[in-house]
């Protein structure tokens, strides 16, 4: 399958370029090929299913894992050769909360400036504290943090040497969603200072918000581009129906040639196809059904992930 590619890159270094990288387990290939660039400042999403190899891609760019082939450049360094001056300019956050749930929150970020030998250590400490909002609750233990707050405290743990580049590896799986919204606006505001992050996500509304899009999926990198242009260039078209009657529609619509998608929320129906004029026609005869409404719009980024996901399942079987 074709690759949507991304618009050309600008003049300026990129912070992450790797070409071909591949990593296999045994005979199971977990990436395959990825290529691809993120520039200075850029607020890259790294989109794909469980599975997809997103975790795997972001621990060969940041030196902890060596590639089986490929090679790649991350801050000018050398991914392989380098790996040890890349961790240093580093932020990397994981799935999993990694702190110390006996300590206080103030504990824990001394402890990692004095593990890293920083220098200014009190100063880095304060102001992690004081950016992340979390001054009001530097004795409390992390243990007693909300999920919401656990994420803050190891963003703020990520910046404490100021790096150049954050990778976040699905940092807000499981939080409430004022706690993801707060995390986000705190991205964007180290996006704005110079800070370029790589953040994989399984949420629509979070890959909306990024500047640049990876979807991966079983090891593939299968479209790389802004979101507008991945929804642009998907060739789907799209059409909804709403109300109390589409839901009923949905087994029958997912059965007929032209329809290759169909996707429910609640009393509405996405159904994508692409072919545009085919698809309007198998439509006709249920545009005027009684209480629904139906309407031609764009696709959205989930029906394009859904659809790119499907057509590389199929690849693979």
């Amino acid at each position: 399958m074709e690759l949507i590619s991304a618009t050309k890159a600008g003049q300026m270094a990129a912070v992450i370029d790797v070409a071909g990288l591949t990593k296999r387990y045994g005979e199971r290939t977990v990436v395959d090929g990825l290529t691809m660039r993120v520039e200075p400042g850029q607020i890259f999403g790294f989109l794909g299913p469980n599975g997809s190899g997103k975790t795997t891609s972001i621990r060969m760019m940041c030196g902890l894992l060596t590639p089986d082939s490929g090679s790649g450049q991350t801050l000018g360094y050398d991914i392989v050769s380098d790996s040890a001056a890349i961790k240093r300019q580093v932020g990397y956050m994981t799935q999993r909360f990694g702190l110390y749930e006996d300590l206080s929150l103030r504990e824990n970020l001394d402890f990692v400036a004095r593990v890293y030998g920083m220098d200014r250590r009190r100063e880095r400490v304060e102001a992690a504290l004081e950016r992340l909002g979390l001054a009001a609750r530097q004795h409390q233990l992390a243990g007693k943090l909300s999920g919401g707050w656990k994420q803050r405290l190891a963003l703020a743990a990520c910046m404490l040497h100021e790096p150049r580049l954050l990778l976040l590896d699905e940092p807000t799986a499981g939080v409430d969603p004022k706690a993801r919204r707060d995390f986000w606006d705190e991205i964007h505001r180290l996006s704005d200072q110079g800070v370029t992050v790589l953040v994989s996500t399984h949420y629509m509304d979070e890959a909306e918000r990024c500047h640049q899009l990876g979807y991966i999926a079983y090891g593939r990198l299968l479209a790389l581009g802004r979101p507008d242009e991945l929804i642009e260039r998907s060739g789907l078209s799209t059409w909804t129906a709403e109300g109390a009657s589409a839901a009923g529609l949905a087994e029958r619509l997912e059965q007929t040639e032209g329809i290759e998608m169909v996707t429910r929320f609640g009393n509405t129906l996405h159904i994508s196809g692409t072919d545009a004029e085919r698809l309007e026609a198998v439509l006709q005869p249920y545009l005027s059904l009684p209480n629904t409404h139906w309407r031609a719009e764009s696709p959205s980024l989930e029906d394009v992930f859904i659809h790119l996901m499907r057509q590389s399942a199929d690849n693979f079987g």
